[in-house]
């Protein structure tokens, strides 16, 4: 029994309550104050008397789903609907109105609503999307609340912007969805047909041909064969006519219209004008030339029989089967065979040869498979008898000469430019002394540069104390020819190339012999890289000869190679390699050294630290670089276990992408020296690079010389250049193979 609603009697509502706010009903708009708050609650959030909470958005029912939100739960699921909407048509007597279909899109992630019409061939509506995108509102009086998913189910009717629509279908997933909703979906329902479309299509059946007037379907072979084009190649003997003689043809067959054109193939200092075609593209008859017709006897059309008279009033009738007209026999692909004789309009031309696709072509249609042999026509071309060049006169150099020879216009001789763009600046530098007795010149040491761009050879001699002879430039920067040429003759000299340039060569520069004794690291390099070019940096190539010269000496060089290794450290000395492949007296110096320099056995060399922090501050002092505190915050983020660490590879590349100014070696030398089990420690890391709080003494540095350096002398600049001792363990299994311990 409820308590009467007396005082006293009742209890205070406002019990356990924690909200009071208020809500903001009144604001000014346009400055003038107004209601803008119609639909908002009470104090703390409770409804008003009479007032009705209007949902926003559609409400789904929980079930045993996800509980993300809408905009994430059904993401890029769309319930899509079939529908139709009647528009009114005014002043046009063939139609009142008309039918339009469209599809309508319901977006479950924000209910929002698309209108798509199909397109509708020579409609001459703008069609397309019709309502774009967007949350549509209810009809008045209830514009304030939009759409939701409780407005669809398929017979309903929905008003959108005034315009009616007619939900007549859906698609699998749309009933499925509605069904687990609880929504029973109706049964589909038919589009009514639209009065102008059908007047439409039954204009366009009656304007369509009953039958075909030809009996060939010419447009299906031209869709079929478009572009297809059948060549052979054909001559005309017109030697019996005065100062006739045999020209040669191309034939073309084009399969889209059976027409054929002739282009002649003229060739260069004939005599004859470059004339485009030989015969034009046409049907080429089989018996022409042809008989002059009668104006009328030879038409498109035949006409069977004519009733009534003649003129306005009369009908005829067209004869399908062309019993009346005049036939012409013209050539078809059926009739072009290798050794067939076409008849040009008199001209008789044989075919004797055809191209690939024409093969291909017969042997899918016709099946022939041996009729392909072609025909020889032409004689053997006459060996031309070279045409002897004068001998060079001394003036100027031989190929300016020979330019001269070339034609009445002399021209200069022209220069490798892709040679000279590839191979700019690649210096070659070796080592040579004068192979004489002569004690003054004996111990004379020239550094030789090849210049690859252009194959030029320049000689210099480094000056040396006390032995009377000024050094500088020796020889002048220039090809040099090879002895033992004569100067006047007609076949161009040979120069000096890259090739006859190796270490232990014996060379003769304008007559002073050399013998090269070294290079630099440079030139070691790049014929190591450019093998195929110098077969003395070969490996491949001297293995296999090592093999030919050990090849019943396989046992005695193991045991060399034992016997000069008493520390069975695997190593030799480089002096014994070489001794022993210079008593086989088959191996150059520089075959010697490019296995040594391949089979060395190097130390590792040890960094110091100091070194390695001095380079580093030096590069970052040059570049401005004290922004360290936001790249140990940088550091500090990506280590999310806050253990003061990270790994090498993420330490590395957080700093490539802060564009840290430090060169990649440097780097990689630097976190290499700090990393522990893979780890580096950014704090150290970042406190040893900061160059304002920590800074390193300058160290005096110098980089290696891989390049081409002026100041070269002869001698290697670095230690680690020189080979000290090699491993031979490699050296056997290259070549006698893997052995069995």
């Amino acid at each position: 029994m409820a308590l009467p609603y007396l005082p006293g009697n009742s209890f205070n509502k406002s019990l356990g309550k924690e909200k009071f706010h208020k809500s903001h009903h009144f604001d000014y708009c346009n400055d003038v104050s107004m209601l803008v708050g119609e639909q908002k609650p009470g104090i703390g959030g409770e409804l008003l008397l009479g007032q009705k909470k209007q949902p926003k958005h559609s409400v789904f029912p929980k079930g045993e789903g996800s509980n993300a939100p809408a905009w994430v739960a059904f993401d890029r699921q769309v319930l899509c609907f079939q529908a139709y909407f009647q528009e009114a048509v005014h002043e046009k007597r063939e139609e009142q109105y008309r039918i339009r279909g469209c599809k309508i899109y319901f977006y479950l992630e924000d209910d929002s609503i698309q209108v798509i019409e199909p397109q509708v061939k020579n409609s001459g509506i703008p069609q397309g999307t019709l309502i774009r995108r967007h949350r549509v509102p209810l009809p008045a009086p209830r514009d304030d609340e939009y759409y939701t998913v409780e407005h669809f189910n398929v017979g309903n009717e929905l008003i959108l912007y005034g315009r009616k629509f007619k939900l007549t279908d859906c698609d699998v997933f749309t009933k499925n969805f509605l069904r687990k909703l609880g929504v029973r979906v109706n049964t589909p329902d038919t589009v009514p047909k639209d009065p102008y479309s059908n007047l439409r299509n039954e204009m366009e059946e009656s304007m369509q041909a009953l039958r075909p007037y030809e009996r060939t379907d010419t447009l299906k072979q031209f869709l079929d064969h478009d572009r297809h084009v059948l060549r052979f190649e054909c001559y005309w003997d017109d030697a019996d006519s005065m100062f006739g003689d045999t020209r040669e043809m191309v034939l073309h067959y084009f399969l889209a219209d059976d027409t054929i054109e002739i282009r002649e193939v003229i060739p260069p200092n004939s005599g004859r004008d470059a004339v485009p075609v030989f015969l034009k593209r046409a049907r080429l008859p089989k018996s022409a030339p042809l008989p002059l017709r009668q104006p009328g006897e030879k038409t498109d059309r035949t006409v069977l029989n004519v009733f009534g008279p003649m003129g306005h009033g009369g009908r005829y009738i067209l004869d399908s089967l062309k019993t009346g007209a005049v036939y012409e026999d013209f050539y078809t692909s059926a009739d072009l065979v290798i050794g067939a004789v076409v008849n040009v309009w008199g001209r008789k031309l044989v075919l004797c040869g055809c191209d690939n696709f024409t093969k291909e072509y017969y042997k899918t249609k016709f099946g022939l498979n041996d009729s392909f042999t072609p025909i020889k026509y032409k004689s053997d071309p006459v060996m031309k008898v070279p045409r002897p060049m004068p001998p060079y006169n001394g003036f100027g150099s031989e190929e300016d000469s020979l330019c001269s020879c070339m034609g009445l216009i002399p021209k200069p001789p022209q220069r490798d430019f892709i040679k000279f763009m590839e191979k700019d600046s690649n210096v070659l530098r070796l080592v040579a002394y004068m192979a004489t007795d002569n004690p003054i010149d004996k111990d004379r040491k020239f550094i030789v540069s090849y210049f690859l761009s252009d194959d030029t050879i320049s000689f210099f001699e480094p000056p040396q104390r006390n032995s009377g002879i000024i050094g500088g430039k020796f020889l002048e920067r220039g090809r040099i020819k090879k002895p033992n040429q004569d100067l006047f003759k007609s076949e161009m000299s040979e120069y000096f190339t890259a090739a006859d340039l190796f270490v232990g060569a014996k060379v003769v520069f304008n007559n002073f012999d050399f013998v090269i004794t070294d290079a630099d690291e440079y030139a070691f390099r790049y014929m190591e890289q450019h093998s195929n070019e110098f077969p003395q940096a070969n490996l491949s190539l001297i293995l296999e000869k090592m093999r030919k010269a050990t090849k019943e000496k396989s046992k005695d060089v193991k045991e060399f190679f034992v016997l000069n290794d008493p520390d069975n450290s695997g190593t030799i000395r480089y002096e014994s390699l070489r001794n022993m492949l210079a008593q086989m007296g088959s191996f150059s110096e520089h075959e010697i050294m490019t296995v040594g320099r391949h089979y060395a056995h190097r130390e590792p060399e040890e960094v110091d630290m100091q070194l390695i922090l001095a380079v580093a501050q030096e590069k970052l002092k040059k570049k401005n670089f004290e922004d360290f505190v936001r790249l140990q915050e940088a550091f500090s983020f990506e280590d999310c276990g806050n253990t003061g660490k990270l790994a090498a590879g993420e330490l590395r590349t957080i700093c490539r992408a802060f564009k840290f100014p430090l060169p990649e070696d440097v780097l990689q030398l630097l976190i290499k020296k700090l990393s522990c089990e893979g780890r580096v420690d950014y704090n150290d890391f970042v406190s040893k690079l900061n160059w304002r709080e920590n800074p390193v003494e300058a160290v005096q540095y110098q980089n290696l010389p891989i390049k081409f350096d002026a100041s070269w002398s002869g001698g290697d600049l670095t230690k680690s250049a020189s080979v000290s001792k090699v491993g031979y363990a490699s050296l056997i299994e290259d070549i006698f193979g893997k052995q069995d311990s």
